[in-house]
């Protein structure tokens, strides 16, 4: 570690020299992206300077978006975290790269006909999260973050454009913590290679990646002895001499995809506004749940187990998806419509018998469907974003989800967001099919029916104190969950859950204070779905410009809480959330306060927290789950740098 910090100390100085030119354009008011700096009067060369705006990232097909360099306070609830989101709305264990305990409820599309566990889901890219850029000079990005004892998260991308028309760029992610408790080694590594290129025409247009994701974890299956740990035993101050349940096991979650998605336009786009777009894809998703010998706490005596079944064991999943659509795009109107062919599997690799018959040993079918996409721009006022898909099948049946958001703004600056959201689909499938060793966690979920989720709700932006207010119904039919023995139910009335809360900042001078609440009830079939009835964060700091105005400092106090609950559990051989079972207990209640001091200089950040201040003051009895405690203090840093060659 002492080497990555002297290399990249040891960079900085020679970036001082790389970025001096594009620091100096920051305060230039104009919209261009090159300065001329020479017109060429001397002789018949031009020299250009870049500026910000000459480097730009996308999403597939979708608007350009210019680096940001700008310190703003929601920066530091962004890259002080591992996966370099705002996880507000969920509750880590006590390491970086083992997941989150969600709070809130929400959807995740990634699970939809595939294989991916709940707890791997945090640092997963779908195709449409992959970013493609648009650089004028080599450029590189670094955001390095500390671990839990031993390790360090450090994701580095680099990209370049080649001629004016085709970027190639490059990112690795690795992800390596100790943790505090025994067993709780994380190892995460995440490959990107990803391709843009535009014709000189500007009639063909490419996006192409490869991306290759693994996330590896010890299972500890949480500490023995929760009351020594809430009693502040002066055995347990040392983390590493706490006992824990699992001796021998881990978990691992591979995650895989090849995609190319190009669009031709054949006649001028100005008469006649058509392209074609093909799109294809291959994904494939891998599980292993991995044992060095028997664990006792998972059974009790010999009949509890699989005679001669192996350790370790694996499933898997693919989809291979090819589509083709027609296109009709104008300055305030967009449609894209087609067609899509997929080849979807999920298999075990090692088979067991219930009751005399034995599992499936793998699922597959061929599905056809269509996909659709409407953008409607009007009077700079109101923009609606509609998505569409369907498919069909004889094995996971149908498929239907739609997204439909709308925009407006009814007086300036003041905005409204209404969403009308809605999916039925077949159970993700690490519900449908599992094997194991111990008999109690042999399941085929035959026979289910689709999960469906409708989602109303919109929010309100207020120019008063860039205040955002919003509102969430969700109802759920055929909830699919794991009950306190895991095995896959799926619930036989509706489940429905309210939302509201807002978010507010407030200020007086450098002073200012960010506010963040949500409010939420389960109003039916609470039992299923345990959720704290609050979440709320508080975040109080000061801000200004220092050294000359050479960096830019904020300095505050953060405040996470969420209300009492009886939490679900953990289930590290599924990597799923079971509902709580006898030796369970509630969970929340305590809040988790962090001291901080960020700092902008040129283009590199610096995020520096004192996490669980409170720690300090009583014994720390936060929990993420039942069982899997809160981190302790730390000194948790992260950086990011920007380096425009």
């Amino acid at each position: 570690m002492k080497y990555i910090l002297f290399i990249i100390t040891f960079l900085g100085f020679i970036a001082n020299a790389q970025v001096a030119k594009a620091e100096n354009t920051q305060q230039d008011k104009k919209p261009e992206d090159t300065l001329v700096i020479d017109s060429g009067k001397k002789d018949s060369l031009k020299i250009f300077k870049p500026t910000i705006n000459d480097y730009q990232y996308q999403t597939q097909f979708s608007g350009k978006k210019v680096f940001d360099t700008v310190m703003t306070f929601d920066k530091t609830y962004i890259f002080s975290q591992y996966n370099n989101r705002d996880n507000f709305g969920r509750i880590q264990p006590a390491n970086i790269g083992s997941g989150f305990n969600p709070l809130v409820f929400e959807v995740n599309a990634e699970q939809n006909l595939s294989l991916l566990p709940s707890n791997k889901a945090y640092m997963i890219l779908g195709a449409n999260d992959v970013k493609y850029y648009d650089v004028k000079t080599p450029t590189a990005t670094f955001i390095y973050h500390n671990a839990m004892r031993n390790g360090a998260a450090l994701n580095s991308t680099y990209t370049q454009n080649i001629g004016k028309r085709f970027n190639f760029a490059i990112e690795y992610m690795g992800l390596r913590s100790q943790g505090l408790y025994r067993n709780s080694l994380a190892a995460n590594n995440n490959t990107i290679f990803s391709g843009h290129y535009v014709s000189k025409s500007g009639n063909y247009e490419l996006f192409a990646h490869y991306l290759h994701q693994n996330i590896n974890n010890q299972e500890s299956g949480g500490i023995t002895e929760d009351n020594l740990f809430q009693s502040g035993d002066s055995n347990y101050k040392n983390r590493q001499n706490a006992q824990v349940n699992l001796a021998s096991t881990s978990s691992q979650y591979a995650y895989r995809r090849y995609y190319l998605s190009h669009q031709f336009t054949p006649f001028n786009a100005e008469k006649f506004p058509f392209s074609i777009r093909h799109t294809i894809s291959h994904q494939g998703n891998k599980y292993y749940y991995n044992q060095n010998a028997l664990e006792e706490y998972w059974y009790k005596a010999p009949t509890d187990l699989v005679n001669e079944f192996p350790l370790t064991t694996k499933k898997y999943s693919s989809n291979l998806s090819n589509a083709l659509s027609l296109v009709f795009n104008n300055e305030k109107f967009r449609l894209d419509a087609g067609v899509r062919y997929q080849m979807i599997k999920l298999g075990i690799r090692d088979i067991v018998a219930l009751n005399g018959v034995p599992f499936p040993g793998e699922l597959k079918e061929n599905r056809i469907g269509a996909v659709g996409n409407l953008q409607v721009k009007l009077w700079d006022k109101v923009q609606l974003n509609s998505f569409l898909e369907f498919s069909n099948g004889s094995q996971f049946k149908s498929y239907l989800r739609t997204t439909n958001n709308l925009k407006f703004e009814p007086i300036k600056d003041y905005f409204v967001n209404a969403k009308v959201n809605f999916q039925s689909a077949y159970p993700s499938f690490n519900y449908l099919l599992n094997t194991s060793v111990y008999n109690n966690f042999n399941y085929y979920l035959e026979n289910a029916k689709n999960q469906s989720v409708m989602e109303l709700g919109g929010s309100i932006n207020l120019k008063w104190f860039k205040t955002e207010l919003f509102a969430n119904y969700f109802r759920i039919d055929n909830y699919t969950y794991f009950d306190n023995n895991a095995a896959p139910k799926q619930s036989e009335s509706s489940l429905n859950i309210s939302q509201i809360g807002g978010d507010a900042t407030f200020s007086y001078g450098k002073f200012h204070l960010n506010t963040r609440l949500h409010f939420q009830n389960t109003l039916t079939n609470k039992n299923l779905l345990p959720m704290p009835g609050f979440v709320g964060r508080a975040n109080f700091f000061y801000q200004t410009q220092a050294f000359k105005k050479a960096a830019e400092i904020q300095a505050g106090l953060k405040v996470y809480y969420f209300s009492k609950f009886n939490s679900r559990e953990y289930f590290p051989v599924l990597n799923e959330y079971v509902l709580p079972g006898t030796n369970s207990f509630s969970i929340g209640g305590q809040p988790i306060a962090d001291l901080y001091i960020n700092m902008k200089v040129k283009k590199m950040f610096f995020f520096i927290e004192g996490q669980q201040i409170g720690t300090f003051i009583s014994n720390n009895k936060a929990y993420a789950f039942p069982h899997y405690p809160v981190y302790d203090f730390r000194l948790n840093i992260g950086i990011l740098w920007y380096l425009f060659n």
